[in-house]
């Protein structure tokens, strides 16, 4: 009797835990995915593209799934004071915290305003693209309140703050596509009121000023180590979607726009960091792009992408040349990321559903 008492009870148990999962990924608001890690070292999800790329690949580091259960993660911020990390989950409407000590994943800010990119500034204070419905960059004060920083450029409300970088100098500058204005799964639908997506800057005296205004959806930005060049994603590039860079002259103006990379017309560009020597970390995944022709699979006529995600989902790795020199595989597709950590050497990667980490031998630039 005893032992069938035992039995019950470890069924309930194994019931409720079952239960309380499931409680758990519907309040995420998206289903969990587990994740196996590679059990082996080196870990064959960081690919060696060119040798180059060898030294910043820790022997004895491998890919980690930290936190899972959102529906679409993006703008990862790292508070390196309080030793954690801030993102987006953008569908659900929210800003998430991941505490590096704890392991755990709480809500950090419900009623986001859609938020997309995030970053801290100098200050330590929180830096946010709310990128539909308010379509404003706010700044949350270390007491908690919220100032807006910018909601309209002469006298028409921006289109959807989308990624966001603060320079030395304490301006920040940030991107303006048409995303979170182009459909109801990450914000409402709107009229945009600009005649261009641009790439603007807020000045110390907060000015803001159309720097960037002939990429189309810019979307990812970063500054160089030593902050002569910023890198901008041209999401709906002709004909690829591209990574451009403009030299930033001794007046704060930009010249001398240069592509640099070219995804070509499978790659998706997103959300990318540069660590101190340079590289460019790029979230990367399939654009969408289809076969000009449908395949027959059996059963009906399907047009099929024209290269497999689970090929091109993850992280691609650019020298300041351009070429790719290294891959961190993914089993979600990267839309951003950016360095974390005490030493700055912890690559946290916003991808789909889940984020994931990885100690490299890189760091980030700021």
């Amino acid at each position: 009797m005893q032992q069938m008492k035992n039995i019950e009870r470890r069924q309930f148990l194994k019931t409720a835990a079952g239960s309380s999962l499931a409680v758990m990924s519907a309040a995420a608001g998206a289903q969990s995915f587990g994740f196996t890690p590679n059990q082996r070292y080196p870990d064959p999800a960081i690919q060696i593209l060119d040798p180059s790329f060898a030294k910043y690949r820790i022997y004895s580091s491998s890919v980690e799934q930290v936190a899972t259960g959102f529906r679409w993660a993006e703008g990862p911020a790292y508070y390196a004071k309080g030793g954690y990390l801030l993102f987006s989950d953008i569908p659900n409407n929210r800003i998430m915290k991941f505490d590096e000590a704890t392991g755990k994943t709480t809500v950090f800010r419900e009623k986001a305003n859609y938020a997309n990119g995030n970053t801290f500034d100098r200050q330590g204070r929180l830096l946010t693209c709310e990128h539909s419905i308010t379509r404003r960059v706010t700044r949350t004060e270390l007491n908690g309140k919220i100032t807006v920083l910018a909601d309209s450029f002469e006298g028409k409300r921006l289109n959807a703050p989308n990624d966001i970088v603060v320079k030395s100098d304490d301006t920040i500058w940030f991107t303006d596509p048409l995303f979170g204005i182009n459909g109801e799964w990450e914000g409402s639908r709107a009229k945009s009121e600009q005649a261009s997506t641009n790439v603007y800057r807020i000045g110390t005296d907060g000015k803001l000023t159309a720097m960037i205004t002939d990429i189309v959806n810019p979307n990812g930005l970063a500054f160089s180590p030593d902050e002569k060049k910023l890198y901008v994603v041209e999401w709906k590039g002709t004909p690829n979607r591209s990574i451009w860079s403009f030299d930033i002259n001794a007046d704060g103006s930009v010249s001398n726009k240069t592509k640099v990379i070219d995804a070509a017309d499978q790659g998706a560009l997103d959300g990318f960091r540069i660590d101190r020597d340079g590289n460019l970390w790029c979230g990367w995944g399939s654009n969408g792009a289809l076969q000009a022709e449908p395949t027959d699979n059996g059963v009906r006529k399907v047009y099929e992408l024209k290269a497999k995600s689970q090929d091109l989902d993850g992280v691609m790795i650019f020298n300041p040349q351009g070429k790719a020199i290294g891959f961190i595989k993914l089993p979600e597709r990267c839309a951003n990321l950016t360095f974390g950590g005490p030493k700055r050497n912890r690559l946290y990667m916003t991808s789909s559903h889940s984020v994931y980490a990885l100690y490299v031998e890189a760091h980030g630039a700021v």
